[in-house]
């Protein structure tokens, strides 16, 4: 989770420059449009001639004109860094998980004594509906975020300027407390792709049934879970809905993590009492660490001048984004070449795209969100993105993978011999699939281990993925010209994108024809 980044250079972070677009005249309007439709003859004219488009000479023609009238804003590059990191997650996760443990520990934090810690849960207290009660796990929790975690909470304080103002509309919009926007930040550490060990997915961490109970999409393509928005307004209403049930909001928390037959059941086993602090010892163990990571992650955010922290007054907000819908198949690296946006900028902005392709589905309405400024350069010349795309992919070859709901689940229980790639032939799904389903870091597996699979079709004779002539009989690919990680790996049976990345120490996902990637471990 941590990523440190000082506040003076923070203070340079979130400095953007915004341009202003203003109205072409009439003359400048009449040049671009005839620009464009000498682009468009010459690729008629020149399918019509030979079949085969000058790819390059319209990409170039395409970029001359966005380039003409494209006034992007700039976003500093180390608050993007900070944008498109996700390596807070684990520590978020770990941090709750292990709270039993540590809680046991005396900490000693002199910059903030019990005396004042006191004082301002009592201001907290009354600002608020959720009970911030002092005890001696909650400051035993703050104090160990304050001495061990500074930096990385000050991290999250840089993220939240992009999120919160979201956050706080859709929440205002439920009649919510506004503080729920804390929560995000317990699940998910603010990053829209985590994943828990369980599966949980997203920045509000919906499992998968429950998930689709809120009319959340997973396909072989898309998960909306990861979807900012969607997930949003889903969290809300089934936080909402969870108060209703137990009425206090520290017990909506606790089921929100543990699910409410857990909170009822420990309820029971208490006598009836309805004090989480009194019934937290009957509540799984990561649930007893849950509400006090709230409860100090929300009093850090509350009294940050207090604490020491620099708290972001600028930065690149959700609401300086927008969407449209798309009218045809394309992938964020066809956006990346012809918007001139980098790829990790189009990932975080549209996170529910597993692929990294934006699908076109007769009756869904897929959306692409870019900067405001950006999405004006993407509808002015849409036709021009889509022809470009449309030949780029025909050129390459390129097949794209076959779309299909996750409806039917199975549990299929491991058993000796069995490896990912195997197990993924079988049922006609990735290997990443079955990692994201079962919220597997690693391909490693244990004889009897039980995994969620949502088949794509019949199960096939075991020895087709044994026996699979695509299996690396090398141990090193040379990448080809239109290659990416995503279709080498589909070439190979249980090698992911992450094991090609991982092997070979990229960071991003660009290739260079003739690189040469290791296809193992070794």
């Amino acid at each position: 989770m941590p990523k440190i980044i000082f506040p003076l250079i923070f203070s340079v972070c979130f400095s953007i420059v915004n341009a202003q677009v203003t109205p072409l005249e009439d003359d400048e309007q009449l040049e671009i449009e005839q620009s464009i439709s000498e682009v468009d003859s010459t690729w008629i004219a020149h399918n019509v001639e030979t079949d085969q488009p000058t790819f390059e000479s319209l990409k170039d023609s395409i970029l001359y004109i966005f380039k003409q009238h494209q006034q992007v804003s700039e976003i500093d590059s180390l608050w993007k860094k900070e944008l498109f990191n996700s390596e807070l997650f684990d520590e978020m996760q770990a941090s709750v998980v292990n709270f039993e443990s540590e809680s046991n520990d005396t900490i000693v934090y002199e910059e903030l004594s019990t005396e004042i810690l006191i004082k301002q849960l009592e201001i907290l207290n009354t600002k608020t509906p959720f009970d911030v009660s002092y005890t001696k796990a909650l400051e035993s929790t703050i104090k160990r975020y304050l001495k061990t975690r500074k930096k990385s909470m000050q991290r999250l304080m840089n993220l939240s300027n992009y999120y919160f103002p979201m956050f706080e509309e859709e929440l205002d919009r439920h009649n919510l407390p506004l503080e729920l926007k804390y929560l995000a930040i317990v699940e998910s550490a603010l990053n829209p792709r985590a994943k828990s060990r369980v599966g949980a997915t997203g920045l509000w961490q919906f499992m998968y049934p429950t998930g689709k109970m809120f009319g959340m999409e997973v396909s072989s393509y898309v998960d909306e879970r990861s979807d900012p928005l969607r997930a949003t307004e889903s969290a809300a209403k089934y936080l909402s809905t969870l108060h209703s049930v137990f009425n206090d909001w520290n017990l909506a928390l606790a089921a929100y993590n543990a699910g409410p037959g857990n909170v009822s059941r420990a309820i029971r086993r208490s006598g009836g009492n309805k004090d989480y602090w009194s019934i937290r010892h009957n509540l799984p163990r990561e649930t007893a660490g849950y509400v006090p990571a709230f409860l100090a992650t929300m009093y850090i955010f509350e009294f940050a001048d207090e604490l020491g922290f620099t708290v972001p007054k600028s930065g690149f907000p959700y609401y300086e984004t927008d969407t449209i819908h798309v009218k045809q198949t394309i992938s964020f690296q066809h956006l990346s070449e012809l918007l001139e946006l980098p790829l990790e900028e189009l990932q975080f902005l549209n996170p529910s795209y597993k692929l990294d392709i934006i699908p076109f589905i007769e009756g869904k309405n897929y959306t692409l969100r870019l900067p405001i400024d950006a999405l004006g350069t993407f509808v002015s010349n849409e036709n021009l993105v889509y022809a470009y795309a449309k030949a780029e992919s025909e050129k390459n070859n390129k097949p794209l993978p076959e779309f299909f709901k996750q409806d039917e689940q199975i549990t299929y229980r491991v058993k000796n011999g069995d490896y990912l790639g195997k197990i993924a032939a079988n049922y006609g799904v990735t290997v990443g699939n079955i990692k994201s389903w079962n919220g597997l870091r690693n391909n490693n597996l244990r004889i009897g281990q039980r995994l969620l699979i949502y088949p794509k079709g019949k199960k096939s004779n075991a020895t087709t993925a044994q026996n699979s002539s695509s299996s690396p009989k090398n141990k090193e690919y040379i990448v080809q010209k239109g290659d990416s990680l995503w279709s080498i790996s589909r070439k190979y049976p249980g090698i992911t994108i992450d094991n090609i990345k991982k092997w070979n120490g990229i960071s991003g996902t660009s290739l260079k024809p003739g690189m040469k990637l290791k296809l193992s471990k070794g």
